[in-house]
């Protein structure tokens, strides 16, 4: 693991494309809506070539990816999609639009609307949760999965069961599911882990469009509510199959939400490769905390 280290800090100080300003940025993209069924998803793309998706997490929107965006639409067509209940994504009422199976619907509805082939499917937080959960019943769209900081379900669902760390570190999660726990919400609030002072403004009129308790329903349904591992106390855990694609975890170590021995066996699950990228000094928003490092990780990754 050492030597991968060194050479995924090599990459990371690598000249890549120069980074472009907020408003620049933002003109360069192609904004799109697709159609679930009723629900209109909203996504931005750049770039041509293969697909690769990438879902954000919990609170956040596609605008997260914006420093891998700029690199990987050198040779692909980058797609970023606003999960529904966020930003410019229809905002649906009820726990049960916001299950997994309809997470799940909605990626394979995305892409299918880019790309007739599978796709590498990017997922960060909630988003890395429903990636994994595409790779693994919805075979057929993946072709490769890049997870930044979440572990699979079942090495979560073990923490959660048998850490007693990961058990208190995981109080906000319990706090989001309680009835009005959306209320206690701001926008300005859910933006306060945002460092970068130019994107944050976006972030707070992102999240005035969002939905506070749609937001909070990924939890309420899909996070466990007990030390079963099921997010129903009364229902079995999920009898998770393998994974049948190579995947690129990529870790900031200094996540406190979601801990590092969440990653431990996670090859036993998977029934390809697996490169696995720990980030010292870097939080939970891997992907903006050590933005070249995670872009040049994907970059070397996918072209090897």
């Amino acid at each position: 693991m050492k030597t991968l280290m060194c050479v995924v800090v090599f990459l990371a100080m690598a000249a890549g494309p120069a980074s472009a300003t907020t408003e620049e940025f933002e003109e360069k993209v192609t904004h799109h809506m697709v159609a679930n069924g009723d629900v209109n998803l909203h996504c931005v793309s750049l770039g041509e070539g293969p697909v690769v998706l990438m879902l954000h997490g919990f609170p956040d929107y596609w605008y997260t990816w914006r420093e891998q965006m700029e690199s990987l639409a050198v040779d692909f067509q980058v797609v970023a999609m606003d999960l529904r209940g966020y930003n410019r994504s229809d905002r649906p009422k009820g726990l049960q639009n916001y299950a997994m199976p309809i997470l799940i619907s909605d990626v394979v509805a995305v892409i299918r609307e880019f790309s007739e082939d599978p796709v590498v499917l990017v997922g960060h937080d909630w988003g890395g949760a429903i990636a994994w959960n595409v790779a693994m019943f919805r075979p057929e769209v993946v072709e490769r999965l890049i997870i930044c900081n979440l572990p699979h379900p079942r090495g979560m669902g073990r923490e959660l069961r048998n850490n007693a760390q990961q058990q208190e570190n995981s109080a906000y999660a319990r706090n989001f599911q309680k009835e009005d726990a959306h209320q206690q919400l701001t926008a300005e609030g859910l933006a306060g882990w945002v460092t970068d002072e130019a994107a944050r403004p976006k972030y707070v009129e992102a999240f005035q469009r969002s939905d506070f308790e749609a937001m909070l329903n990924y939890y309420k349904v899909n996070y466990p509510r007990s030390t079963s591992g099921s997010s129903d106390a009364s229902s079995p855990p999920i009898n998770y199959p393998p994974v049948r694609c190579p995947v690129l975890m990529i870790h900031g170590l200094d996540d406190q939400a979601l801990l590092a021995s969440g990653l431990n066996d996670t090859w036993e699950w998977l029934e390809k490769d697996l490169t696995l990228v720990t980030v010292p000094g870097a939080g939970h928003f891997v992907q903006q905390d050590a933005a070249d490092m995670v872009t040049r990780s994907m970059e070397m990754w996918l072209h090897r």
